[in-house]
């Protein structure tokens, strides 16, 4: 299993240094990640994206007769992820890749503890999510599981949480966050696909309401690293 949290680290830590500052990344940042996590783009061709983005960059800069603006939001890199992730998907075709060993620290032991404090926080919100949470919890300890069946049952239900948070949002508070999430979006627009720029805005959503609600995500990735 692909280490979740190495995912997001090493790109925020590769965006960094290619930029040459520690600008931290933003809601809308994340959430493009999470968009190449869940359409299983693999770490290094996002990596190679970045630095192909950034290259391409340098090379005008050292060109252009004006200072070139900083690079200011992770999404400028969108594109050329997407033109590495195809490149690497015609590379693999026809190649069969060693299955990765389970990492460390996802022991069943602390898996079931984190699904146990999820559950107890998510209760009073969402009760069959809870009960469910603590099923798990109790079978994971007691049966092997693979951990990408885990999370996909975890991502399931985080889309049921989220959509009974949806249900109870006023539309002001809404309309108000999409409004932002398109602010955001703006500079990057042309450099993505719609599809791709729906997602990000769901995503984008989906991380606020539940950060203003202190409502924890359920995806392994959130679980803390010892």
């Amino acid at each position: 299993m692909q280490n979740y949290f190495n995912y997001f680290t090493e790109i925020e830590e590769r965006f960094q240094q290619r930029r040459g500052s520690l600008l931290m990344l933003s809601t809308l940042d994340w959430a493009l990640i999470e968009t190449w996590r869940e359409a299983a783009i693999p770490l290094e061709a996002v990596l190679r994206g970045i630095d192909d983005a950034f290259d391409k960059h340098d090379a005008k800069k050292s060109h252009a007769k004006t200072r070139a603006r900083k690079i200011n939001g992770l999404a400028w890199t969108a594109q050329s992820v997407m033109e590495a992730a195809e490149a690497a998907a015609e590379a693999a075709t026809g190649t069969h890749l060693p299955k990765p060993e389970r990492e460390s620290g996802f022991e069943p032991e602390r898996i079931a503890a984190w699904l146990e404090s999820n559950a107890t926080t998510v209760e009073s919100i969402d009760a069959p999510t809870a009960v469910r949470l603590r099923e798990l919890a109790a079978s994971i300890q007691q049966t092997p599981i693979s951990l990408e069946d885990l999370d996909r049952t975890l991502t399931v239900l985080e889309e049921k949480l989220f959509a009974a948070i949806l249900t109870t949002t006023p539309d002001e508070e809404l309309v108000a966050l999409k409004a932002q999430a398109d602010r955001e979006l703006a500079p990057y627009r042309s450099k993505m696909k719609a599809v791709q720029i729906r997602q990000i805005q769901q995503q984008f959503l989906q991380k606020r309401l539940l950060e203003a609600r202190a409502i924890p995500r359920l995806s392994l990735f959130y679980m803390p690293h010892a």
